[in-house]
């Protein structure tokens, strides 16, 4: 959850997945994880607990793609009538 304070009109938005906009002529917005404004420094992240994603491949997964990635391509040679 991603908390943002406007300097301006001093209004706190949480973040939601819906997009919320301050009101005040700088026109902060916040959408999720994302934070826009037409001027960032009259914004201030009052809290940012931005969850990341760990990856769904196992170590043994990972092996077998960076072995793959390293073959190298056979060139075929073909005869020309």
């Amino acid at each position: 959850m991603l908390v943002v304070r406007c300097k301006c009109c001093n209004k706190e938005l949480k973040s939601n997945t819906k997009t919320q906009v301050c009101g005040c002529p700088n026109k902060m917005t916040l959408k999720e994880d994302k934070v826009s404004a037409l001027d960032l420094s009259d914004v201030v992240m009052v809290q940012s607990n931005v969850e990341r994603k760990t990856s769904t491949l196992s170590s043994e997964d990972l092996m077998f793609q960076e072995q793959r990635r390293q073959r190298k391509i056979r060139k075929l040679d073909f005869e020309v009538r």
